[in-house]
């Protein structure tokens, strides 16, 4: 069987103008990671990462400790996050005009799962993609990276945790994936705990794929440890 290591960035710079940035502990995480990915012996095939900012970083301060400095990484837009940014800035408290310093961390929390349930069941506004075509999307670039996935082979998904939760839940009940519905349900519980740097594998043979592990994390320690 190969398998597929899907790895969520590091912290974000939460608050700043430019989110999509890792943070120093970002950094830190990413650099945590390819250490423990060394230490467990694991060596890539193939580093694929979703097109944003933060996630070629992390791929970059994982490598670099990692020591795989050769190594190419190849962009793939469909391990992109749904645009948060665009759904929480429609809530009052995030609103163009709103006191966004007066926003800490643990409201911001409370306002991203109230916008996506929203969005899950298309009555949030301001979404440029659909909750559909998100899944959509994951779906396919998983299909992608399955087939560079060969026996014996290891393959690097660096992403975000919306796709990382999308791939979960598919995997965790196949029976949902025509249910939009009970898709949701299961991606929410997923996307919440999230770990920055946290990372996810999932095992690929002849019959398809299957989730080994979600969300592993002990490279971190209290120190790193950080959810948005």
């Amino acid at each position: 069987m190969g398998q597929l290591i899907l790895v969520r960035h590091g912290q974000a710079s939460f608050g700043a103008a430019d989110y999509d940035v890792l943070s120093e502990t970002g950094w830190e995480q990413g650099r945590a990671l390819g250490r423990r990915l060394v230490e467990a012996g694991i060596t890539p095939t193939a580093v694929i990462h979703g097109s944003m900012r933060r996630h070629r970083e992390t791929a970059e301060a994982m490598l670099e400790t990692a020591g795989w400095t050769d190594f190419i990484t190849a962009a793939d837009p469909g391990w992109d996050e749904f645009d948060h940014v665009g759904l929480v800035s429609g809530h009052p408290d995030l609103a163009e005009g709103a006191d966004h310093a007066a926003v800490d961390r643990r409201r911001f929390q409370e306002i991203f799962e109230e916008v996506t349930a929203r969005w899950t069941t298309g009555e949030q506004a301001g979404a440029l993609e659909s909750y559909a075509d998100f899944l959509l999307r994951v779906r396919t670039s998983l299909e992608r990276a399955m087939k560079v996935c060969g026996t014996g082979e290891t393959v690097l998904v660096v992403t975000s945790g919306g796709p990382i939760a999308v791939v979960a839940a598919s995997l965790v009940d196949p029976t949902c994936v025509d249910d939009q519905e009970a898709t949701a349900r299961l991606w929410a519980r997923f996307n919440t705990v999230a770990v920055n740097a946290a990372y996810t594998r999932v095992l690929v043979g002849s019959t398809g794929a299957r989730l080994l592990t979600f969300n592993e994390h002990p490279h971190l320690g209290e120190d790193l440890l950080t959810y948005r």
